[in-house]
């Protein structure tokens, strides 16, 4: 799927409303009257059973309407794929299919959602639904849903996955006086889904932020392409619900246990730069501080209050954000104490104190603001008789413009602050009754700075070999088996990843002659796919000297057979000792997610991997700087770099371990998860001890 244009979609000229009627209480009246009474352009009723519906001309089809730009499709399911293959004759190219009846509704919707989804192909046609509430533009007045009211105009285009939720947000916002450029009910996404927006509002001047409500992503990989661009200068601000792991595959690897579904959203978002809000509150916040004021160029927070508690509650808030209280220049301490009353605070939070009139305080804040240090302000007020809030509007709006900082208000009250919050609007200015929210509003306008500021590079193309590791997965086919281990290890090889020397015996005199290419004592365990936690039952010996080899495989067989009687055993592997006391033991692992595609994790690991959960993630392909951040989100990091005297690993090596094993996992999407556990690192470098992987054996 291409760039689609969607400017016609929300700047048509005509619209087509198929299924139109005069019956109370139906959709198809409810759309008609809603364009009726807003719409810019020409509506045209479609429905062979009306000459005309409210005073318009009604057309028996869409061949014998006029042409149109849009159709609006409110007709029974058993029809709306013949209505919408008419549309596509006609020649119109964007149709929004309001019907339920689909692939929410059992096995004969699906079938029917996928002939829509043909014809919408054969056509070329920009299809939003079924199930849609439809869609709104406020330039053009445009209303094609069956919602109870219209949009107020603005800035913000909203799609939602509910389209209850939409009808609940307008109600609210129009409350609020927050207004929309462009709104989508997104309903079953058969075509149009929420990467086609983003691409389309992220090439939108009019729109400045970009609004979800979304229960999934169709395909992750494109949306973090999408919304990467997007995010140079549109900011994506996004609910996503479901936060449950219901992962996708019955799940064997520490890895795939680590990452449910919502771990992979984590990533996939933070990756594509959208900030990922938990309510509804926070989402409108956000959005409202990103349309309206500029960037800060720190992250340093002047507060100006009249009101002690409630100053020290945002210096609280403050703290549990990214951002920092901004100290005060010298000047500015000395421009304060001459401007304040001696029992007023001049150091932040600047306190006017309770009987400050408008004069004390618009001076305070404008010191404030001129301070170097400062990056942006919350200018916090409880109600006085001294102070009108409608004064104090104007001010912090008119200061706000001439210091082009970033500000947000927190007026406390109730019915008196309705006017000031008007004015600040107008102004472009949010208002919040708990200061908390002002603060998290600025922390998210820096955050997305920093978003904005992100240099994306390409992961690196490692040598390898391709074909090797391909001969390696496919050996799970042969044996009927979809799970690989340490009979794998030549897979990491093959891509570079260290391993230690070794073999595998399938007789005790194989391990004896393996021992005697291995220079000291070696390592030995059991392999089989049906074995996983190995050292609990027995099944490795650590330092076995030569004359012992031979004993030792019998031993590993026998506690094995006695262990699990099905087993399959392939053999034992020899294996050169790697000093663990001078290195730390690390995991790398990957777990394929139904809509992100491969998430690879890192981590502390060998057995304390599911006990302290000190993991990271990512999308893979990951780049160079990606790969290096999850060695450093780690709170064990430190213990990398050699904190407490330890001996500082080579850090690098695990960098490129990670980008390697991004590259083999991105190369083979049959390899549905994978461990490398431990993966131990030392000052001289890694090395990979034991894996384990199930793989997808239709997909080799």
């Amino acid at each position: 799927m291409g760039d689609r244009v969607l400017s016609d979609l929300f700047a048509p000229s005509r619209v087509a409303v198929v299924g139109a009627t005069e019956s109370e209480g139906s959709i198809g009246r409810a759309i008609v009257t809603n364009l009726r009474d807003d719409f810019d352009g020409e509506t045209v009723p479609v429905n062979p059973n009306y000459d005309e519906v409210f005073g318009l001309d009604c057309y028996p089809d869409l061949a014998s309407a006029p042409d149109v730009d849009l159709a609006v499709v409110v007709v029974p399911p058993h029809v709306a794929v013949d209505v919408v293959r008419g549309a596509g004759e006609a020649g119109v190219e964007n149709v929004v299919v309001i019907t339920a009846g689909f692939g929410e509704t059992g096995s004969e919707g699906a079938e029917r959602e996928r002939e829509l989804q043909e014809v919408a192909e054969e056509y070329d046609i920009n299809l939003v639904g079924p199930n849609s509430l439809g869609v709104m533009s406020t330039p053009l007045g445009l209303n094609a849903t069956f919602g109870p009211e219209n949009a107020l105009s603005g800035s913000m285009s909203f799609m939602s996955q509910s389209g209850a939720f939409i009808t609940a947000v307008l109600d609210w916002a129009n409350d609020e006086g927050l207004g929309f450029k462009d709104v989508v009910s997104l309903g079953n996404k058969a075509v149009l889904d929420e990467t086609d927006f983003v691409r389309a509002w992220g090439d939108d001047p009019d729109t400045d932020v970009i609004l979800a409500y979304l229960e999934g992503v169709e395909d992750g990989g494109e949306f973090i392409s999408s919304a990467r661009e997007a995010t140079d200068d549109t900011p994506i601000v996004m609910v996503k619900s479901g936060r449950t792991d219901a992962g996708a595959q019955a799940v064997s690897s520490h890895t795939g246990t680590l990452a449910g579904s919502d771990r992979a959203y984590e990533a996939g978002l933070e990756q594509a730069g959208v900030l990922r809000v938990d309510t509804v509150q926070e989402l409108f916040d956000f959005a409202q501080i990103l349309a309206g004021q500029p960037l800060p160029e720190k992250d340093d927070v002047a507060i100006v209050t009249n009101a002690g508690g409630p100053g020290v509650m945002t210096t609280d808030a403050v703290g549990d954000s990214e951002l920092s209280l901004a100290s005060f220049s010298e000047d500015t301490l000395s421009a304060l104490s001459e401007a304040l009353p001696e029992e007023a605070n001049i150091y932040n939070p600047i306190d006017t104190i309770g009987d400050a009139d408008i004069d004390r305080f618009a001076e305070a804040v404008d010191i404030a603001l001129a301070d170097d240090n400062v990056g942006c302000a919350v200018v916090l007020s409880a109600p006085t008789a001294v102070l009108d809030y409608g004064e104090l509007a104007e001010v912090i709006g008119e200061l706000q413009a001439k210091h082009a900082k970033p500000v947000a208000a927190a007026m406390m009250g109730g019915e008196r602050t309705e006017n000031a919050e008007e004015t600040l609007r107008e102004d472009g200015i949010p208002n919040y009754f708990d200061p908390a929210r002002a603060v998290r509003s600025l922390d998210a306008l820096a955050t997305f700075r920093d978003i904005s500021e992100r240099e994306y590079e390409d992961p690196t193309r490692f040598e390898v070999d391709e074909e090797h590791a391909e001969e390696i997965l496919s050996r799970a086919k042969d044996r009927g088996d979809n799970r690989l281990g340490v009979e794998a290890m030549d897979l990491l090889s093959a891509y570079g990843i260290p391993t230690p020397k070794g073999a595998i015996a399938e007789a005790p005199e194989d391990a004896v002659n393996a021992a005697q290419d291995i220079e000291g004592d070696v390592v030995m365990k059991i392999v089989s796919p049906d074995i996983l936690h190995k050292s609990d039952i027995g099944g490795v010996k650590v330092g076995v000297p030569d004359e012992d080899v031979y004993d030792a495989y019998e031993d590993l067989v026998t506690r094995a057979r006695n262990y699990q009687p099905d087993a399959t055993i392939l053999g034992v592997q020899v294996q050169e000792m790697v000093n663990l006391d001078s290195g730390t033991e690390t995991i790398i692992g990957m777990n394929r997610d139904p809509q992100f595609g491969p998430l690879l994790l890192f981590g502390l690991g060998g057995i304390f991997v599911e006990i302290i959960e000190d993991t990271t993630f990512r999308v893979a392909p990951v780049s160079e700087r990606e790969a290096r951040e999850m060695v450093n989100d780690i709170e064990t990091a430190p213990l990398l770099r050699g904190a407490r005297g330890r001996d500082a690993a080579n850090v690098g090596s695990i960098v490129e371990s990670i980008q390697r094993l991004s590259q083999l996992v991105t190369d083979f999407p049959a390899i549905l998860e994978l461990d490398v556990n431990p993966l131990v690192a030392t000052p001289d470098g890694v090395q990979a001890i034991d894996i384990r992987l199930t793989v997808d054996t239709d997909e080799l």
